[in-house]
C-alpha cells in the first residue's frame, strides 16, 4: 500500500485489516463490504459493484466535529450519532492517513470489547512502511 499513495481501494482495505486479530468481513444491505472485530463494525466501503468507494469509520467523540470540518469527510449517513465518519473523496487523502483511520476505528470498537476478549486478542497491530 504504501504511504505516499492516495485513497484506499477495497482490496488494500483487506490487506490491510482483513488479517487483524478478530477481523470478520461480510457483505450487508446487499452494497457494503463491512469489516468487524468481535461482530461489531469498525470500517465499510462499498462491495464489488456497490456504488462509490466511500470509506466509513468510527472516529474518536473528541474529533468528530474537526473531521467532519474536513473537506471530503462527512457525518456517516445513520452512523453518525454512534461518531462514525464517511470519507467521501478517499482520494484527497494519503493511503497512509486512510490506514490510520481505519486502525483507529478498529481500536475503538475494540477497546469496548471485555477485557477477558482483549487480552485474546493480543496486541493491537501496527501500521508501518510494510504495511500492505
Amino acid at each position: 500500500m504504501g504511504r505516499s499513495g492516495r485513497g484506499l481501494t477495497a482490496a488494500q482495505l483487506d490487506a490491510l485489516c482483513g488479517h487483524w486479530p478478530g477481523v470478520t468481513r461480510d457483505i450487508k444491505w446487499e452494497t457494503r463490504l463491512v469489516y468487524s472485530v468481535d461482530g461489531k463494525m469498525f470500517a465499510m466501503t462499498a462491495a464489488q459493484g456497490g456504488g462509490p468507494a466511500y470509506l466509513y469509520a468510527k472516529v474518536p467523540d473528541e474529533r468528530f466535529l474537526e473531521l467532519t470540518d474536513r473537506a471530503g469527510i462527512v457525518p456517516a449517513p445513520y452512523l453518525a450519532r454512534a461518531r462514525w465518519v464517511m470519507i467521501a473523496e478517499p482520494a484527497r487523502f494519503a493511503t497512509g492517513e486512510l490506514a490510520a483511520f481505519v486502525l483507529g476505528s478498529y481500536a475503538l470498537v475494540r477497546a469496548k470489547l471485555a477485557k477477558k476478549r482483549q487480552a485474546e486478542l493480543g496486541p493491537l497491530p501496527a501500521i508501518g512502511k510494510d504495511t500492505p
